[in-house]
């Protein structure tokens, strides 16, 4: 009877511990701010579906649009192809995107995208998506040539809006 009173104590006390934690990460935790219009963006380096790295810092220069996605977003799926146009369109004036995908496995990746001429990046460890502190996807954060923030657009876009904010960064204009 003594022991099996220890053993349940015991047990809510572990149950007790981890509500408590669960609790405490969630509402206490470390907030990160999102980049601002402004900022510089953070450098990064992730590999493409064919292995070559690509780091941020070696497209100073250009304009870059990126846009953290998921093969699972519809809002994602729509806007592909207005990026896809629009990257034909200015990649001679400049502009480059990189799209970073949110730790989906290579197969599904290369599924989704097999018409995309743009890289297509996979962060596998989330590291951009935190450093970015991206929340909701798709977000595009449009860079300028020496890599400040101009412009953040949460959610999907029309191929307008593409251009629009493609033209605030597009470099020696």
């Amino acid at each position: 009877m003594k022991k099996r009173m220890i053993v349940r104590t015991l047990f809510l006390v572990i149950i007790f511990s981890a509500i408590t934690y669960t609790v405490y990460s969630n509402f206490i935790k470390e907030t990160y701010e999102l980049v601002k219009i402004g900022d510089i963006a953070p450098d990064f380096i992730l590999e493409d579906l064919n292995g070559e790295k690509h780091k941020l810092s070696d497209y100073k220069g250009k304009g870059v649009v990126l846009n953290f996605w998921a093969t699972y977003c519809d809002p994602c799926k729509e806007e592909m192809p207005d990026l896809e146009e629009n990257y034909i369109k200015y990649k001679s004036k400049g502009v480059e995107i990189l799209a970073i995908n949110n730790a989906q496995t290579t197969f599904e990746v290369k599924k989704f995208t097999k018409n995309i001429s743009f890289p297509i990046l996979i962060d596998h460890s989330i590291v951009v998506f935190k450093s970015y502190n991206i929340d909701a996807i798709p977000t595009s954060i449009f860079i300028d040539f020496e890599g400040t923030v101009k412009k953040i657009s949460v959610g999907g876009l029309t191929n307008k809006a593409i251009q629009e904010n493609v033209e605030l960064i597009i470099p020696n204009r």
